[in-house]
């Protein structure tokens, strides 16, 4: 890897480690890099001809985190395949499974209830985002890196008509009192929630009531959010870190804690983590530590709702963070 890694890897470290404890801010993290000299982070660390495939999901954030790894990568000399935008967890799981990809950001939440088929997740992130690092090393060699303090958890919102027709905010048991008592109320989801064992199910159990045959709408992920502002969804799935929301007006339904936590890691298989763990452990914690939950919304929000390219996006955090150059 080169002596440049040891001289950097314990301060890029401490700074994540440190940001990540406290929620830290995008000024604590330019504060450290500045501490650490004008070198970005990135060229601190010595990929050089080390071959990296990074895949995502294919929703803004998974977008948006891909090409954050993407350019980051690049920057510290891999020789990075560009493969972000795979699809739905399934796909980009099996990928990484099969070796077609190296790495793709992954959520702890998923990794505990889907992945890894287990149940009663804990709601410390700390301890939910070891347990699945454990497991899923010594299961199928998948190492999972840092941790973002941001959690990206399932969530409703409600129309705007519907929240009228309330008087407020809904909670997940009104909301799903109003949906059985309106036989017209339609709840629109992406077409894994409702078979997830980290989706639909909780909230039915939770509330003890079952969302009525008829009542539901599959859509694709981005639609949801325009649909429920246009009020033809009365109730719409969203990822609650995702930009539509405050910029669509929509209004989030309570969640007691019925949804289980997802913050982010980073999941590499172990044949190409082992290659440079450290190099590795420093980009990937650099470039997690300061995405709070209003950092990512923010993020989310320049791609969804104003329609910048997650490329674009992914480069002006990693430059503003000192990441990269500009």
């Amino acid at each position: 890897m080169g002596r440049k890694v040891a001289k950097f890897a314990t301060l890029v470290g401490a700074a994540a480690l440190t940001l990540a404890a406290c929620g830290g801010s995008s000024d604590e993290a330019s504060t450290e890099t500045e501490a650490g000299g004008t070198e970005a982070i990135a060229s601190q660390f010595d990929l050089t001809g080390i071959p990296v495939s990074v895949g995502s999901k294919d929703f803004d954030e998974q977008l948006i985190l891909g090409q954050m790894m993407v350019q980051a990568l690049q920057a510290a000399g891999a020789d990075v395949t560009d493969k972000v935008n795979l699809g739905g967890t399934a796909v980009a799981r099996e990928a990484l499974l099969a070796g077609e990809i190296d790495v793709y950001m992954e959520y702890n939440g998923t990794g505990w209830t889907v992945h890894l088929g287990q149940e009663d997740p804990s709601f410390n992130s700390d301890e939910l985002t070891t347990g699945v690092r454990e497991k899923d090393l010594a299961d199928n060699n998948i190492v999972w890196v840092g941790q973002s303090p941001f959690n990206n958890t399932y969530g409703f919102a409600a129309s705007p008509q519907a929240a009228e027709a309330n008087g407020g905010p809904f909670t997940l048991q009104t909301m799903m009192e109003y949906v059985r008592d309106n036989p017209d109320a339609v709840v629109c989801m992406e077409s894994e929630f409702p078979t997830r064992p980290d989706g639909l199910i909780l909230t039915e159990e939770a509330t003890g009531i079952t969302l009525p045959e008829g009542q539901s709408s599959i859509l694709d992920t981005g639609v949801i959010y325009t649909e429920t502002a246009a009020g033809n969804c009365t109730f719409g799935e969203v990822f609650t870190t995702d930009g539509r929301i405050p910029a669509l007006q929509l209004s989030l339904v309570e969640d007691p804690g019925v949804n289980i936590l997802y913050n982010v890691s980073a999941t590499f298989t172990k044949d190409t983590y082992d290659k440079a763990p450290e190099a590795f452990d420093g980009i990937v914690n650099a470039i997690l530590a300061p995405l709070d939950n209003a950092t990512m919304a923010e993020l989310n929000a320049k791609v969804s709702a104003e329609g910048e390219e997650p490329a674009a996006v992914a480069k002006a955090f990693l430059v503003e963070q000192g990441i990269i150059a500009g």
